[in-house]
């Protein structure tokens, strides 16, 4: 069913600036995450002045806890796109998504560009390619909640208090489960593409994604593709943000020097 919840609760915009934007990026947060994982993106990025940085917050966390979380990836995809549809003003657009994120921006983006709107450049970060089958063995959506929250220690994808926080993790569990049954249950179709160009980002050491899977997103775009491979695991990022910061400057530099004035 179509959310109907304010566009606001979906989007989260963390610093305002005088400047008119000439372009837009919009940041998918990975399984269990939030928009707050990439405010300090708006704030690093040199082209942030002529450009929206953007957050998404899915269903279910943090001020939206009282929210069913999405379950199905295509359908959070298809409620992300329909928001971001009726931003203004209308600018170019870069995606950039994290583990879940990735695909999740993906398919916004086929979305997007189905409707005429596709984004200038797609980022998908610590994910294979989507079509790769993953190891059912490996999914713990089905596990009990000890499992899980031994899985996100293994990832390093939660800060140490709020693993340890037993309170913190209960309201987390919920959204926790409904991700990873959210991208554990997804698989694109190998023909599924987009054109626009595919820059994928990796950790070389990540538990979850082989350099060899990442280059797998090679098949789902029509345009550029090109791979960055950085020391450290899924959470290669956090370690890594002055890099990954240079490599969007580089390309949101080439968006707003082509928009339209």
């Amino acid at each position: 069913m179509p959310d109907t919840i304010d566009d606001s609760l979906w989007l989260r915009r963390y610093r305002q600036t005088d400047a008119v934007p000439a372009a837009r990026l919009v940041c998918f947060p990975h399984a269990g995450g939030t928009a707050p994982f990439y405010r300090p993106v708006a704030f690093a990025l040199r082209t942030a002045d002529r450009v929206d940085v953007l957050a998404v917050q899915y269903p279910g966390r943090q001020d939206r806890r009282r929210e069913d979380p999405v379950t199905d990836l295509r359908e959070l995809a298809a409620r992300s796109a329909e928001v971001l549809a009726r931003q203004q003003p209308d600018l170019p657009f870069v995606l950039f998504g994290h583990s879940m994120g990735a695909c999740v921006a993906f398919e916004v983006a086929r979305r997007l560009e189905a409707e005429g709107r596709p984004p200038a450049r797609l980022f998908v970060s610590g994910r294979r390619g989507p079509a790769v089958v993953q190891d059912a063995a490996a999914a713990v959506h089905g596990l009990d909640d000890d499992a899980i929250i031994a899985e996100i220690r293994r990832l390093n994808g939660s800060a140490s208090m709020v693993l340890d926080d037993p309170d913190l993790m209960a309201a987390a569990l919920p959204s926790l489960r409904a991700d990873h049954r959210a991208i554990e249950t997804y698989r694109a179709g190998p023909t599924d593409a987009v054109s626009c160009p595919i820059t994928v980002l990796t950790g070389d050491r990540d538990p979850k994604t082989t350099v060899a899977e990442a280059e797998e997103w090679r098949a789902h775009t029509t345009g550029a593709f090109d791979l960055h491979v950085f020391p450290g695991g899924h959470f290669y990022l956090t370690d890594q943000m002055p890099a990954v910061l240079d490599i969007l400057d580089r390309h949101l530099t080439t968006v707003t020097a082509t928009a339209p004035a």
